[in-house]
């Protein structure tokens, strides 16, 4: 029996790791590109990459996307069935500080990546998986944004996923390539960067709770985000590459909720109230009631969350919601985890993180 191969870009990260898994449960045999610099930062898979079951199943390789000699020895080597590209810099906020850097990867990256497939007379057998996001969007331009939908990037984040985005629609209509884009809504998990707002929320009300923060502090607690979970969202992509052809398609709940909402609902998970006080940069909340046997580190009347000026981004993307009705037209899929289960998820893992971590 012929096993299809792919090739994961960042999949170290939250959605290569999540993708691995589900091809692995596939029968793929499954390869992975990491930069030197993520050696440290594998604890994602490390998981799969102990299991005695994936042994000649699952591979890594050292690269980087901004090294086009080594992309094209890997590709060349493994020769795979799909390439899912996760890689880049993806934090919004970091892309202000390092502009530089996040277009050279977000942008040259896929360009090596594209042109790799070509240099080992690949394009008529490697599909290509190019992981797009909502942030294109910006400035909407429309209520729901579809794949019709204007972009208005506001980030230099944006920017260089715009170059992406177009590059591999270039090179699938240039050179017949079976490209694709797959324009990402937010999606979290337990495994999300500690530094994206949904992360930073879970562990900072974790950390109040075992008393090793006594406040967290946020940004734009008004941003609307269609947030979804990374596993759901990582079949879709599957499902891109085995559509009958190349083509683009948003990947979204259609439901949207604050940053606000988001804190309400962990804390409420834990059966604490909260009261918000204030506005603008003076907007807080404060503990109401909760039980104090389960949360001895706790006190009434104590302010949790605070606005912080610090964590607005340059230019503010306020309001996304996707329009998914093309994937689920087509390719049959529909998220299978809801907000609230999200939340339950992520709150309970961090908090036993945080508490093993307490113990040390």
């Amino acid at each position: 029996m012929k096993f299809k191969k792919a090739l994961i870009t960042g999949i170290t990260g939250q959605d290569g790791s999540y993708l691995a898994e589900f091809l692995l449960k596939k029968k793929y045999i499954v390869h992975g590109i990491k930069r030197k610099s993520s050696s440290f930062n594998s604890s994602r898979i490390d998981h799969i990459y102990d299991d005695k079951a994936y042994k000649n199943k699952f591979f890594l390789h050292y690269g980087d996307l901004l090294d086009a000699n080594s992309l094209t020895k890997i590709i060349n080597k493994i020769r795979p069935d799909e390439i899912y590209n996760f890689a880049a810099q993806s934090h919004v906020g970091v892309s202000f500080e390092l502009p530089n850097y996040t277009s050279q990867v977000n942008s040259i990256g896929v360009l090596n990546l594209l042109q790799s497939i070509m240099d080992c007379g690949l394009q008529k057998k490697t599909k290509f998986y190019q992981a797009s996001t909502s942030e294109l969007y910006g400035e909407i331009q429309e209520t729901r944004q579809s794949e019709k939908t204007k972009f208005y990037p506001k980030s230099p984040y944006a920017t260089s996923k715009l170059f992406a985005y177009w590059i591999t629609k270039n090179y699938r209509e240039s050179y017949n390539i079976f490209a694709s884009n797959g324009i990402l809504f937010n999606h979290e998990s337990p495994r999300r960067g500690e530094t994206f707002v949904t992360r930073k929320v879970t562990i900072g009300i974790s950390k109040i709770i075992h008393g090793l923060e006594r406040c967290l502090h946020l940004g734009n607690l008004y941003s609307l985000r269609d947030w979804g979970h990374a596993k759901d969202y990582v079949e879709m992509c599957w499902k891109v590459l085995q559509n009958k052809k190349p083509d683009d398609f948003v990947i979204a709940t259609e439901k949207q909720y604050s940053v606000k909402f988001f804190v309400d609902q962990c804390f409420k998970y834990l059966g604490i109230k909260i009261k918000w006080f204030g506005k603008g940069l003076n907007e807080y909340a404060k503990i109401m009631s909760f039980n104090k046997k389960n949360y001895p580190n706790l006190k009434k009347n104590m302010i949790v969350v605070k606005v912080s000026k610090r964590y607005f981004r340059p230019n503010e993307v306020n309001n996304l919601i996707g329009n998914a009705n093309k994937a689920k037209r087509i390719l049959k899929w529909k998220p299978k985890t809801n907000i609230h289960q999200l939340i339950a998820e992520m709150m309970t893992t961090d908090l036993e993180n945080i508490r093993k971590l307490n113990l040390k």
